[in-house]
């Protein structure tokens, strides 16, 4: 396995997700960026990224299992970007209700939640995201720009001062948050073409002005 260093941003691997097409969208901007399911290697990273898909209490408890969320959380406490897409977007959040009350990372204020009945769930396909604000995050990034979503869930911050972006699916949802050096995106960068690789570029040079 490649050695992580301290100039070196990783992927998080906790079993569930997919992680090695983030890693690809990556490599396609000219980053090769390990991925590691190793506590010290999370320690010594600058930065965090934690893809994911599936249940969010099968993916919060491969996190403990594996004894990833403690370095998960001092990375973030020490100020150090952290980046969840996806199911690892929900993970930053305090608690789910999927299939039961989980806890999640508790690094947002907020909670997920399925959608409202009556729609058709997975959300899945293209859909237009409208950023709020000018979040360095989404620099580059238009209004009304399509990115690729697969998911049932949604998140629902307690301050609205965390929403950078929304998504209107039969009514409006949150597709993208950000609080200090935590950000988060619903939707799936690596599937996303120019938008998501935009994304991926923003990411990285928060990380470097970050150093």
């Amino acid at each position: 396995m490649k050695t992580v260093e301290t100039t070196t941003p990783v992927i998080v691997n906790y079993g569930v997700g997919n992680f090695r097409n983030v890693q690809k969208a990556f490599a396609a901007i000219g980053m090769d960026i390990p991925i590691t399911d190793t506590p010290s290697e999370i320690d010594a990273a600058n930065a965090v990224i934690l893809p994911g898909v599936g249940a969010f209490g099968d993916a919060i408890g491969n996190v403990r299992q594996r004894g990833l969320e403690a370095p998960m959380q001092r990375a973030a406490t020490a100020g150090k970007p952290f980046f969840g897409i996806c199911a690892g977007m929900q993970l930053l959040f305090e608690q789910s209700d999927e299939m039961g009350i989980h806890t999640g990372l508790g690094l947002i204020p907020g909670h997920v939640t399925r959608f409202p009945q009556g729609l058709t769930v997975p959300h899945m396909g293209w859909n237009q995201i409208e950023p709020v604000g000018n979040h360095p995050l989404l620099a580059g990034v238009t209004a009304g720009s399509f990115a690729y979503f697969a998911h049932s869930y949604i998140c629902v911050p307690d301050n609205p001062a965390h929403i950078i972006a929304r998504t209107d699916y039969h009514g409006d949802f949150v597709c993208a948050v950000a609080k200090d050096n935590i950000f988060g995106i619903q939707f799936h960068p690596e599937k996303s073409q120019r938008v998501g690789l935009q994304i991926l570029k923003n990411f990285l040079e928060i990380v470097a002005r970050n150093a």
